[in-house]
């Protein structure tokens, strides 16, 4: 009798086991998003990322030196920058991985990048605007901008304009905007970008931040339309990097508690880096010029990522800001 019961017990708790074990593998591939299929090579062609030592850039970084391109590693820390580079120099067989200094929390140093990339590189097809802080203290630049909207935005706005013309002269070439899908109820205050008026809110402005990604690059694709020059936002997903580090010293016992989850519940680096390489070799989407994309698709943008005069309102700021 008992071996009755014991069989009828394993055979019962067994398939509940092989059940759940199948929907937590679907819903972790379902987590994954969506996968680059495009297997274009970019032999002779140029591809300069910021932010490419860690995280969601260092792989697109090493997607983009598997394709052949000649990589530019845009870093503000040089010595990990250096190992990620000769990490990718080796796992691909691509030697053509360089790393040149660039902190976008200075619009000085931003110049002498752009200026020493013109100086050193005679093209440049696709331009990965990666790098970004999240929900930081209320931090200032030395240019006396909130660190948020000065290294996500302003930064990469300034960088995209001093290379505008080698991205021009080198078409059919791309700018890709790591944007986030925290644009969703963002706003854009023109009256008091900085905080200075109103109580900052490190959430508030991460919104605005990534807002700003994906109205630049609207504007952007208008602005070069009939260029050659296409641009594209995109949200790579909630990822395992180190993105998230403000929030979790706020909240130590975050780090612990969400670990294990984290494993299950979140992109790892690789597979957060999909859009981005969709967005920087997937052929024909010249056409999507302009559009936001998330798990390697198109999706439509919030209303806010909509506003052509916010867009046109937030460039024409941008370029008083950062001295154009």
């Amino acid at each position: 009798m008992w071996e009755e019961v014991l069989s009828s017990a394993f055979a019962k708790y067994g398939a509940v086991a092989v059940v759940t074990a199948f929907c937590l593998l679907a819903l972790r591939r379902w987590i994954a998003g969506g996968t680059c299929r495009s297997q274009a090579r970019l032999d002779g062609k140029t591809v300069l990322i910021t932010g490419a030592n860690t995280g969601i850039g260092k792989e697109t970084a090493c997607d983009m030196a598997r394709r052949g391109a000649r990589v530019v590693m845009a870093c503000r820390d040089l010595i990990r920058a250096e190992r990620t580079a000769e990490y990718i120099r080796t796992s691909t067989g691509n030697g053509n991985v360089v790393v040149r200094h660039l902190d976008l929390a200075s619009l000085y140093s931003v110049r002498q990048f752009a200026k020493e990339f013109l100086v050193t590189e005679d093209r440049l097809d696709i331009l990965i605007n990666n790098a970004g802080v999240m929900m930081c203290p209320k931090w200032v630049t030395e240019d006396g901008y909130e660190t948020q909207l000065a290294v996500n935005h302003l930064g990469h706005f300034l960088l995209t304009a001093m290379l505008i013309g080698v991205l021009r002269r080198s078409n059919p070439s791309r700018v890709v905007n790591v944007a986030s899908i925290a644009h969703k109820g963002g706003k854009i205050d023109f009256d008091d970008l900085f905080f200075d008026k109103r109580p900052y809110s490190s959430l508030v402005s991460y919104r605005q931040s990534k807002l700003a990604n994906v109205l630049f690059s609207r504007e952007l694709a208008r602005r070069m339309r009939g260029t050659g020059v296409s641009s594209f936002s995109l949200h790579p997903g909630v990822i395992r990097t180190e993105l998230g580090r403000h929030v979790e010293s706020w909240f130590p016992f975050l780090k612990t508690v969400l670990m294990l989850p984290s494993y299950a519940f979140m992109k790892t680096p690789r597979e957060g880096a999909q859009t981005s390489i969709y967005c920087a070799v997937t052929e024909g989407l010249e056409s999507k010029s302009g559009c936001y994309f998330s798990d390697c698709s198109e999706k439509e943008v919030a209303p806010e990522g909509r506003d052509d005069v916010a867009a046109s309102r937030l460039w024409e700021m941008s370029v008083r800001l950062v001295g154009l």
